[in-house]
């Protein structure tokens, strides 16, 4: 069975920088449509960014600049480095595939 586990949050003051990981574990995997999603207090779930298929990937528009989704296809893991961060990307980070989901990770931006 499938396995999605982030890691990688913290407190991180603004303008501050933070590498989430995702490693997928248990059965057959290829990267196309494992993405990030991203839930804050009192809001709905909403995407970060997604690999697309092979390179391509799309960001929310939010994040672009910031932003970087990253792979290293023999540990099965996927990356997003967050860049010049901000308190509006305070949330719960969930790496997401298809109906497959993590169990989140914490990123809290405060000074």
């Amino acid at each position: 069975q499938v396995q999605l586990v982030e890691s990688g949050g913290g407190l991180v003051q603004p303008g501050g920088s933070l590498n989430l990981s995702c490693v997928v574990s248990g059965g057959f995997f290829n990267f196309n449509g494992l993405g990030w999603y991203r839930q804050a207090p009192g809001k709905q779930r909403e995407l970060v960014a997604v690999i697309i298929v092979g390179d391509a990937i799309k960001y929310a528009d939010s994040v672009k600049g910031r932003f970087t989704i990253s792979r290293h296809n023999a540990r099965n893991t996927m990356y997003l480095q967050m860049n010049s961060l901000k308190p509006e990307d305070t949330a719960a980070y969930y790496c997401n595939k298809g109906s497959l989901w993590g169990q989140g990770t914490l990123v809290t931006v405060s000074s």
